[in-house]
């Protein structure tokens, strides 16, 4: 086609001197290490959930949350003491539940003795509390967010952005989830830690004396060989209901996971990133890259054994295969409704007369449109409201595109249909290496000509080095008058206001 020609053409020296050394170097091992666990773990640790946090409730109704980043010690391999980073604990931070029509604030206090952030992955809100490279966090310092959650039901999840350091700040244990929930989400099964299971699902590198190790060598940056869940390694869940759900998030820097069953036994999808499936699709295996997530319903019979598992993909950063968790269920089973029949009452994103095209080119050199991040530099310029086609050229490595206040839906992948499990509402998705990916984009309601969002590769090492770009969204008919460049951070972009 002709944009692939126009493409292909402007590959020049740089890009074949950076292809001959992935080449030379290796794209997919794990470090070195050895690609699978299988036939390692005996599942002896029970799987820990993430605790709800209770907000405080004011007299005006807003729910109110404290998050306190802070260092602490974990034992993930046995008598092991490594050195970590949570959110109100040791390792991750605990779940926040809310529902639409809610009005949220958060008190996020940094005591990790040096600046970070925390942004709202998957979240509709301003720009000024989107907790990205420009709302920096201050060691010792708080900063105070605020919003209406004006979007329906989804897995979302809060983690660190700061420009540069984002891979070291969630390797260290810098995430948690955020479940968004509407009259729909409640229809499946709901009751948090019973029926309803976050599964945080990340991968690690140990040194020998048990501390995290993170590669700075690895073009993808850290890919590891042993997996955690919630935080436990080697672990095992009990199963008390008939039928589960169970809320995907891959947390990891850089691995992506192609969850199944070793019984290949088949599932629910329900929803994606951004949302709930218009009906279940059944499938047997869904292969989610970082910051993906998705909820899928397993049902169990009394007294079996399921290992959850990841599967080996073509992809330079799905390979290996590793068992990721053991499913017990009990002798007796709570009974649950079958999930059948239309799930959301939100219509699909469909694609207007005449919507505008953005062309996006994701390189080696991990840049977007040969550019790197420029804190100062706004790239697109958006009218609040609107849907575009973003047309996405990968002609680098394995990457994915995150975007920042926005909902998605796939249209095609090299001029083909997507696979059925990400034909929902999204807001990541994966790029193969040569690939073209045109999505539909939905965007937010918060007109801000001064504070931009982003989107970038999810693949924190790619982020880090700069692959991402900064929009603005603009009330319609402004877009030619806003300015691209923007002044040097001031304070209260660091505070939120």
């Amino acid at each position: 086609m002709g944009r692939e020609v126009k493409y292909k053409l402007k590959t020049n020296h740089k890009y074949i001197v950076s292809l001959l050394m992935l080449l030379v170097f290796g794209l997919a091992g794990c470090n070195g290490e050895t690609e699978t666990n299988v036939g390692k773990l005996n599942f002896e640790n029970p799987l820990k959930i993430p605790p709800l946090l209770e907000p405080n409730i004011g007299s005006d109704g807003i729910k109110h949350f404290t998050l306190t980043m802070q260092k602490g010690a974990s034992e993930f391999l046995p008598g092991e003491r490594t050195d970590t980073w949570g959110i109100n604990q040791s390792y991750l931070g605990p779940t926040i539940r809310a529902s639409q029509g809610d009005r949220v604030a958060f008190d996020v206090v940094n005591n990790l003795g040096q600046t970070s952030t925390l942004h709202w992955h998957g979240m509709r809100l301003p720009a000024v509390m989107d907790g990205g490279p420009h709302q920096m966090i201050e060691a010792g310092t708080t900063w105070s967010p605020h919003w209406t959650i004006d979007q329906p039901s989804a897995t979302t999840w809060y983690h660190p952005h700061l420009h540069g350091k984002t891979a070291q700040h969630v390797y260290k244990g810098l995430a948690g989830m955020f479940i968004i929930e509407d009259e729909d989400s409640k229809k499946l099964p709901s009751e948090y830690g019973v029926n309803d299971i976050p599964l945080i699902i990340q991968d690690k590198l140990f040194t020998s004396d048990g501390q995290l190790l993170e590669d700075n060598k690895s073009s993808f940056g850290t890919i590891g060989n042993k997996i955690l869940v919630n935080g436990t390694y080697n672990p095992f869940f009990e199963v008390k209901a008939s039928r589960v759900r169970f809320r995907l998030l891959n947390g990891s820097n850089a691995r992506a996971y192609n969850f199944g069953f070793t019984d290949n036994r088949k599932f629910q999808l329900v929803a994606n990133d951004a949302g709930l499936l218009q009906e279940p699709v059944t499938l047997d295996r869904i292969m989610l890259s970082p910051g993906e997530r998705a909820e899928v319903v397993v049902e169990f019979k009394p007294g079996e054994e399921a290992t959850f598992h990841s599967f080996s993909s073509n992809n330079e950063i799905g390979k290996g295969e590793f068992d990721l968790l053991k499913m017990v269920a009990a002798n007796e089973l709570t009974e649950s409704t079958p999930i059948v029949g239309q799930l959301s009452t939100v219509l699909p994103i469909e694609v207007p007369n005449n919507a505008k095209l953005r062309q996006f080119k994701m390189t080696m050199e991990n840049q977007i449109n040969d550019k790197s991040m420029d804190m100062n530099r706004i790239d697109e310029v958006v009218p609040v409201g609107t849907k575009e086609i973003w047309e996405i050229n990968n002609f680098g490595s394995s990457h994915n595109f995150h975007i920042h206040n926005a909902a998605f839906r796939v249209l095609d992948i090299n001029d083909k249909l997507p696979p059925e499990y990400e034909r929902g509402r999204k807001d990541t998705v994966f790029i193969p290496n040569g690939s073209t990916v045109r999505i539909v984009v939905e965007f937010g309601n918060y007109p801000d000509p001064s504070h931009p969002f982003m989107y970038h590769c999810h693949i924190l090492r790619h982020e880090d080095d700069g692959m991402m770009g900064q929009f603005l969204l603009v009330k319609p008919g402004t877009e030619s008058k806003t300015p691209v460049k923007l002044p040097q951070a001031s304070k209260d972009e660091h505070n939120g206001h």
